[in-house]
């Protein structure tokens, strides 16, 4: 039993109790970076990566970083400092919440085989070094480096899932072919949930219409949602797709080809991952790629340079605003043109043209207006009658995280 406990860590009982304490913390923090694991589409570094930022986003946070690798090389001298690392990694980082608000976490079947995977790999590495008599401070190191561990699973299982997804995104491609439904891509730094759900309420009257479910905006998601949704008779599929990086697009229009692509806004979202706001204008751009129709809210100076060279290549353009043009009537490019939205917001309510002539006005609501020009412009050119977009702009359902990329 002595040569037992001896070999359980140095310091005998009180090694083999920090070594369970601070290996359980480790363990229960970990719930957390299996969610921005999801949140980030299980993209192996990209754990490590979102948690340095937030190790580094305070000075309370940096402390508790601190703390955590002091306690753990501590622990090799005095096993009772790992508790430190313990308590650090269980109360860090100070603002990234075990349950997410936006993005929740979401027991997947993929998500519990990297559960799995990673719990394996951080109890044989601690199991290591219990046998070599270094309990404490290997649980400690551990525990501080979960995100890394996380990423090390994320890498052992994307073979797998590469295997795995793409039998179902076979399966998906050939049923869209089957059904053939008119394809509506939507992407944007913001707004394209709101506006996917825009488009579908207004189009459901004259068409059949499925879109995507929220968050499901990726390869797994919307391959889903085509195998569990698209039935024979969809006349429209509303697809919103998101990104994390370069290509990232391009992957999913490749299975999935848009007839028209939407972009609706780009801003400094996610912009740690892309580097500047002219690649995530690259990255967004690659949606309209294959897609003959394209609506582009032209507010912004550079998707209203994407508008003109989409324009100059032969595409169909619809230019959207959330600014009223200057009188007289006809000096704003694109106002009376047939293909050019308007949306206005105000204390009288919602007000929409296009082409320079009024849809519909004082609408009571609270939608981005920018977002409801996009999805009049998708429903014009889907052929549903001015009339009817009109009235179904008075029934506009209230979007969830309004605003969320």
């Amino acid at each position: 039993m002595t040569a037992l406990v001896a070999a359980l860590g140095h310091g005998g009982a009180l090694g083999w109790l920090c070594t369970v304490v601070v290996a359980g913390a480790g363990l229960a923090s970990g719930v957390r970076w299996l969610r921005v694991a999801q949140r980030e589409h299980y993209v192996a570094g990209s754990v490590s990566r979102f948690a340095l930022r937030w190790w580094r986003s305070s000075p309370l946070n940096a402390a508790l970083a601190t703390s955590a690798l002091a306690g753990a090389v501590a622990s090799g001298f005095v096993p009772g400092a790992a508790l430190v690392c313990a308590v650090a990694v269980t109360v860090g980082p100070v603002g990234l919440r075990w349950r997410g608000t936006s993005a929740p976490l979401v027991l997947t079947r993929r998500l519990r085989t990297l559960g799995a995977t990673w719990v394996v790999l951080e109890v044989m590495v601690v199991a290591a070094g219990v046998a070599l008599g270094a309990g404490p401070v290997v649980a400690a190191l551990v525990a501080s480096c979960t995100p890394v561990v996380v990423d090390g699973a994320l890498a052992l299982t994307a073979p797998l899932e590469g295997l795995v997804g793409r039998r179902f995104v076979d399966r998906a491609a050939q049923r869209l072919r089957q059904v053939a439904p008119t394809v509506v891509a939507i992407t944007g730094s913001y707004g394209k949930t709101s506006t996917k759900g825009y488009v579908g309420h207004l189009v459901a009257g004259a068409r059949t219409v499925v879109t995507s479910p929220a968050s499901f905006n990726n390869r797994a998601g919307l391959a889903r949602t085509i195998n569990e949704q698209l039935v024979p008779g969809t006349e429209v599929f509303v697809a919103e797709m998101g990104t994390f990086g370069p290509g990232e697009i391009a992957d999913l229009c490749r299975w999935v080809p848009p007839d028209i692509s939407v972009i609706t806004a780009i801003g400094p979202v996610h912009l740690e991952r892309f580097g500047s706001e002219e690649r995530i204008v690259a990255a967004k751009s690659e949606i309209l790629a294959r897609a003959p129709v394209v609506v582009l809210m032209v507010d912004d100076p550079r998707l209203a340079a994407v508008a003109d060279r989409c324009e100059a290549d032969g595409n169909v353009v619809w230019r959207c605003s959330a600014r009223l043009a200057p009188e007289p009537a006809g000096t704003h490019r694109g106002e009376a043109d047939e293909r050019h939205v308007v949306a206005i917001l105000d204390a009288g309510g919602l007000t929409v043209w296009t082409a320079g002539r009024l849809l519909t006005s004082e609408v009571a609501c609270t939608a981005q207006p920018s977002n409801v020009a996009c999805a009049v412009a998708v429903a014009l050119e889907l052929g549903v009658p001015a009339a009817e977009v009109a009235t179904r702009l008075r029934s506009l359902p209230v979007a969830a995280h309004r605003l969320e990329a």
